[in-house]
């Protein structure tokens, strides 16, 4: 858990009484929390993006916000795995969408940076569900305005830093190509991990490199464990400010299969979350998770991996609360 960067509420508004009002009656804020316009102050917004039009293979990613605070109904107050309760030890609020327009990416983008600066003027951090990774690029430039260059912690089965698409520029497939084109990530300690499956060409690793990241495979945690991995996640990122960008397709499709671009041989969604618990101790300065795609989505096992990943950074992100 994290030193706290704002004033914490003395008490702090947490998710609905699930004693009081049963789990699938209300509307669906994510984990039942309080939107921010009920409460004085909040440290940390949750925030969806319901953009997809930057996807080169299965649309389907701007029901994803809502897909996921479905799922997210089932979350509970007390995380006995991080031993935090991170709804008391922080303010955490549901700020609702930012809305973007489907048919023009640049003004998309646009729509999203001024969206996330302006929440980031009312709350301490934001935490992202999207969407499409595209909204990652925007997201970062916000980031950027309030914290300099970031860390950037990528979990992915794709590198994501292609250059263009049909000509286009601004796609799922290009957001860190272009965030470190602009300057906004930290090239010595930004990382890739669970990327996996065929590539283009051998110098997309190559360009990748160049641009500033180090890779993590997905064939590496089935060689040498998690551990391993999180001895080389934490050696590259340092103590710098952190960014951690989730694509839900890092996790193999039998964990996640509800997403645009599935790869055979993923993470498990235990290996997830154990890696963003082992992140606790960092300064996460912000978050998103993005391409859940519900209409591919079975039993919403896509959305309760999805929630779960937001709850544990939220628990990640929670400063020390000594009533614990």
């Amino acid at each position: 858990m994290q030193p706290a960067d704002g004033v914490v509420p003395t008490e702090p508004r947490g998710p609905v009484d699930a004693s009081v009002v049963p789990r699938f009656a209300g509307i669906a804020t994510f984990a039942r929390l309080p939107r921010l316009d009920e409460v004085e102050r909040a440290n940390i917004a949750i925030v969806g993006v319901p953009f997809d039009s930057g996807v080169s293979y299965r649309p389907g990613a701007r029901f994803g916000p809502a897909h996921v605070r479905e799922a997210s109904r089932l979350l509970r107050p007390y995380n006995p795995a991080q031993d935090v309760f991170p709804f008391r030890a922080q303010q955490v609020t549901d700020a609702g969408d930012i809305a973007a327009n489907p048919f023009d990416i640049a003004a998309a983008v646009a729509e999203i940076e001024e969206g996330a600066r302006l929440l980031g003027e009312q709350v301490d951090r934001l935490v992202v569900i999207g969407g499409d990774h595209t909204i990652a690029l925007p997201l970062l430039r916000a980031t950027h305005a309030k914290h300099g260059p970031v860390a950037v912690l990528h979990f992915d089965a794709h590198l994501d830093t292609w250059d263009t698409y049909f000509g286009a520029p601004i796609t799922h497939g290009t957001p860190f190509r272009r965030a470190s084109e602009e300057g906004l990530i930290d090239l010595t300690a930004s990382m890739h991990v669970g990327i996996r499956g065929p590539l283009y060409s051998k110098s997309d690793l190559e360009d990748d490199s160049r641009l500033g990241f180090a890779i993590v495979t997905s064939e590496f945690v089935e060689e040498h464990g998690v551990e391993a991995a999180m001895h080389r996640i934490r050696a590259r990122i340092g103590d710098a400010p952190l960014y951690i960008s989730i694509d839900i397709d890092v996790l193999d499709p039998a964990h996640a299969p509800g997403t645009g671009t599935p790869e055979a041989g993923g993470l498990t969604s235990r290996e997830l979350l154990r890696m963003l618990r082992g992140l606790a101790d960092r300064r996460i300065v912000g978050a998103d998770v993005v391409e859940v795609a519900p209409a591919y989505d079975h039993a919403q096992l896509t959305a309760v991996a999805a929630s779960h990943v937001v709850y544990e950074l939220l628990s990640a992100m929670a400063p020390i609360d000594p009533s614990t």
